[in-house]
């Protein structure tokens, strides 16, 4: 198991480029996986890093050893699920990432239920409003709003979500109601607006009477979190597009009322990625199919789904 270990550390200091990157998402301290990875190269005989003070690459021999090294590690998981299968109690850890509002909302609340009929799964659930690597980072799955660009991974839908244009109503009485899409345009709103490295231009897409509309907005304000955005909306700080799950209870209380409802925000695909080789894995299979079905219940009784 230790060399099973050097390696699987090894993989992550390879694809994360970084050994303290590596230490952190394998939960070991950057002085373990540092002698992990010299006890394989010393058991290998040859230098798999060149490693200076500020940066670390793989060798020659490290790039050679890695393409066998993943084929190794894949055979191991897929022996492992197999055995799953056959004893029918999946076991292990799952990586899981998540949008922020969708974590909070959807997915953190189902996953204690999913432990109690699953006591031998542990969940590391990982929130974040920007774009995650699902190889890069290790994931088994990573759950998202919108339409992934890695059309190598493999897609689960779980709904069409609507979304909502929403604002304070202390906001409104100061700025007034927009009543056309053209004053988003124009700039005679502030609008609230998710932004973190990567991100595209600020376009919110409309359903109009002559079709879909992209309008260029911008506000004084923007952030990665889109909790942020929610509470920038609820201080009458601007217009924000949510999607409805996230500020249903706002606009139950009247603490944001919708804006623009004849030109509502296109719905977004709501979806979990997952490599095929993950899909495999019976523990991955049944986190998947339970936390699916947890969130089509949420959103099918939610009020104005």
């Amino acid at each position: 198991m230790a060399y099973l270990e050097n390696i699987r550390t090894f993989l992550r200091v390879y694809e994360l480029g970084n050994m303290s990157a590596a230490a952190r998402d394998l939960r070991i301290s950057s002085a373990v996986a540092s002698s992990r990875v010299s006890q394989l190269e010393e058991h290998l005989n040859v230098r798999l890093f060149q490693r200076t003070t500020r940066a670390l690459s793989p060798t020659e021999h490290g790039n050679l050893f890695y393409r066998g090294a993943t084929k190794i590690i894949e055979a191991v998981e897929e022996a492992e699920a197999e055995i799953s299968n056959v004893t029918r109690s999946p076991r292990g850890t799952l990586f899981v990432a998540a949008p922020i509002g969708m974590g909070q909302r959807l997915i953190a609340p189902a996953i204690p239920r999913f432990k109690a009929a699953n006591p031998l799964i542990d969940i590391r659930l990982r929130l974040s409003d920007r774009k995650v690597d699902l190889t890069g980072e290790g994931l088994d799955a990573a759950f998202f709003l919108g339409t992934p660009e890695d059309s190598n991974l493999k897609i689960r839908k779980i709904a069409d979500c609507r979304r909502i244009l929403c604002a304070s109503p202390d906001y409104l009485t100061r700025k007034g109601t927009p009543t056309s899409s053209d004053e988003l345009a124009a700039g005679k709103h502030d609008c609230l607006n998710m932004r973190y490295p990567g991100a595209p231009e600020f376009q919110w897409p409309l359903q109009t009477a002559t079709g879909v509309k992209r309008v260029a907005v911008s506000g004084p304000f923007e952030s990665d979190h889109g909790d942020v955005l929610t509470g920038w909306a609820l201080e009458g700080h601007g217009i924000v597009l949510k999607p409805v799950f996230e500020v249903a209870d706002y606009l139950a209380d009247g603490r944001l009322v919708p804006v623009l409802e004849d030109e509502p925000p296109v719905p977004v695909q709501m979806a979990c990625l997952y490599t095929h080789r993950r899909r495999q894995d019976p523990k991955v299979r049944l986190f998947l199919d339970f936390m699916v079905a947890q969130i089509q219940k949420v959103l099918a009784e939610m009020p104005g789904k």
